[in-house]
């Protein structure tokens, strides 16, 4: 098969040719349709994580059908379309798992950092971290809601917020452009806030009640003179930005962080007392998450916007990634 591989941390990507690899009896083998380009794959292209080791092959956005399956495995068949993220299993054994935390796994594996993942004609996959992919949606649609889908709908439906309620999504990039739909599809008042100007248009074309142009604008200011945000999603890694929409939140409110900055957080903490208010994170999910984010993205219609490229371009692709030239997602097609 074709794949895309890291011969080493920080080394640019290299074509090459590997045997079709066999699925271990717990493992299921998925045909590659798609594959998205995350930032967090430069984990495994930087060499960046104590878990990886090389050579390896990237990608843990797989959207394809499996086309082979492991002796011990019952709950998948071949010709399945499923999904693969970023979680790439649990051992079901530690006290997380055995408490049903299968995300918080002291001994969980990571789709394409661990084992080799979608920058490739095949992959295999333990079975738990597959999940079924509607057939309404196209596999390069699929893909990023793998990541950027799972990531933000997760933290969205996890959140104290009603429908109704003022629900503010930071940044419209390869995150935020998915909140704004996913914070519009769940019933919430949904406010856009950026620092540029021109996706404005857009943002009310994805869904948002509000645009708040950050570049002119005190983001806090502007959520309060709207009654105060009971959640502020922060997609965009951008410490200033974050703490700035800190002072936006009203009673009982929340700052949700999904993009992670480089740099410590200010948090004006007299703000939080006084509002009974929170920061927190959140991260993407495991399986059955993104089978609900795949569902829920059919029902509603909503889908990323992505850039398409062969399977041999992945060091072009990732490159505009790293970026940040994507408008907003980049998925390799083997």
């Amino acid at each position: 098969m074709r794949a895309m591989q890291v011969p080493a941390g920080g080394e640019p990507f290299e074509a090459v040719e590997l045997p079709v690899p066999e699925p271990a009896g717990d493992e299921v083998r998925v045909a590659v349709e798609a594959c998205g380009i995350c930032h967090s794959d430069a984990y495994a292209r930087e060499g960046t994580h104590p878990a990886a080791s090389y050579p390896r092959v990237p990608g843990h956005e797989i959207a394809g059908r499996i086309d082979a399956v492991g002796d011990d495995v019952d709950l998948w068949e071949v010709g399945d379309r499923v999904g693969v993220g970023w979680h790439g299993g649990h051992c079901f054994t530690c006290d997380p798992c055995r408490r049903g935390d299968f995300q918080g796994c002291e001994n969980s594996e990571i789709t394409g950092l661990t084992f080799d993942g979608g920058y490739a004609e095949y992959a295999t996959v333990p079975a738990e971290a597959v999940g079924r992919i509607p057939e309404e949606l196209d596999a390069v649609d699929a893909a990023p809601l793998l990541c950027a889908g799972i990531t933000t709908f997760n933290a969205l439906r996890n959140a104290d917020a009603d429908p109704g309620d003022l629900v503010a999504v930071q940044g419209i990039g390869g995150l935020g452009h998915l909140g704004v739909q996913y914070a519009h599809a769940m019933g919430f008042e949904t406010v856009a806030l950026s620092r540029s100007p021109e996706k404005e248009s857009l943002a009310h074309e994805l869904g948002a009640d509000h645009f708040v142009d950050t570049s002119e604008t005190d983001a806090g200011e502007a959520l309060q003179s709207l009654g105060g945000a009971s959640l502020v999603l922060a997609t965009a890694p951008a410490e200033d930005a974050i703490a700035e929409v800190v002072g936006g939140i009203g009673r009982n409110g929340s700052v949700v962080a999904v993009g992670v900055p480089g740099e410590p957080v200010p948090v004006e903490v007299g703000h939080l007392v006084g509002t009974r208010g929170s920061v927190a994170g959140w991260s993407s999910g495991h399986a059955k998450d993104w089978e609900d984010t795949l569902d829920f993205s059919a029902l509603r219609d909503v889908t990323p916007t992505v850039e398409t490229y062969p399977l041999a371009e992945a060091e072009e692709a990732y490159q505009r990634m790293l970026a940040n030239e994507a408008r907003f997602r980049i998925v390799l097609e083997p």
